[in-house]
């Protein structure tokens, strides 16, 4: 059976070591950078997102990889995968799913949507209308769905990844503060490194490469990483830096708001998960430097760039570490 479009059936198995099932992330990683050609910091940053349990927007030009990236991640990581498709007339029941009668029973039964997945793709996801947008909100936040008076988990491993394209194209509803908080990370693919373009005309499709790629984790060994991540050691140094990050973030005269207290939560769990993939026993202030740009982004409201992206790695170089 196809792992990307079957339902999850996961049997407990022996328990691995810690070296184990470290070994295997390396094996995932070098497994995601054959399909995605050049871009192997953006896929750290992915990983590092499903490993610290949050949820992934990637916003780009359509035809970089955004797509291919998602179904690479649920291949690699031996994942149930479940694409929706974002458009104006999506309706929020088209997610979650919906009570249909069933005359041989007389009785309704709940038919899921494809929210329940281990890995989601919201693909274009600025393309339905802001009330479909927010069908996401629960399940991203609370793990759960809430449909017709009954609340039903989502399964774990559970992980969101959304594309969005740039908000001066044509038919795009811009996402709402609320909405883009809900995301741990964002992040942009851009156009490959020429070499690697040029493998891209060369080889076969990355849809086909990917078929024939065996999973490198099996989801529960996902999970015990996601809980080594979390046990990842912070220094209180490592926390004072933080800290005058955040201040910086809050103090800086082009910003009309810095970091909340929930994103520095949120860089925290992820330098966690970059301080893991690195083999690091806690995290290093390089460990939160690699992740700043992702998780603080999108996070910050620039009064008069586009994009405050710039401004956070402004603030990356002008905070001493302490």
């Amino acid at each position: 059976m196809d792992i990307l479009s079957q339902p999850p059936d996961i049997h407990v198995r022996p328990s691995q070591t810690s070296g184990s099932m470290t070994a295997n992330l390396t094996a995932a990683l070098a497994a995601l950078s054959q399909i995605v050609l050049g871009k192997e910091h953006q896929i750290k940053l992915a990983v590092a997102c499903l490993l610290a349990r949050g949820h992934l927007l990637i916003e780009d030009i359509p035809g970089v990889g955004k797509t291919t990236l998602a179904l690479a991640l649920a291949r690699v990581f031996g994942l149930h995968f479940q694409r929706v498709q974002f458009t104006s007339d999506l309706l929020p029941a088209d997610i979650l799913g919906v009570s249909i009668y069933e005359p041989a029973t007389g009785a309704f039964r709940f038919h899921p949507g494809p929210i329940f997945a281990q890995v989601v793709l919201a693909d274009e996801v600025n393309r339905a209308s802001p009330k479909t947008q927010s069908a996401l909100l629960e399940a991203m936040e609370e793990r759960q769905v809430t449909s017709e008076g009954a609340t039903r988990t989502l399964p774990e491993p559970f992980f969101v990844v959304a594309t969005q394209n740039p908000s001066e194209q044509v038919g795009t509803f811009p996402l709402p503060e609320s909405q883009l908080d809900r995301f741990l990370m964002r992040i942009s693919l851009g156009y490959p490194p020429p070499q690697a373009e040029r493998t891209l005309l060369t080889e076969r499709g990355r849809r086909d490469l990917m078929a024939a790629l065996p999973p490198a984790l099996e989801p529960e060994q996902l999970l015990s990483l996601q809980k080594q991540a979390q046990e990842v050691r912070t220094t209180p140094a490592l926390l004072d830096y933080l800290m005058a990050l955040i201040k910086a973030t809050r103090e800086h005269p082009e910003l009309r708001l810095g970091l909340s207290p929930r994103a520095g939560l949120a860089l925290r769990r992820c330098a966690q998960a970059w301080a893991l993939i690195e083999g690091h026993s806690g995290v290093t202030p390089e460990d939160l430097q690699a992740v700043f740009a992702a998780v603080a982004g999108h996070r910050l409201n620039a009064a008069d760039r586009a994009s405050p992206v710039p401004i956070a790695e402004e603030i990356l170089a002008s905070v001493p570490i302490p």
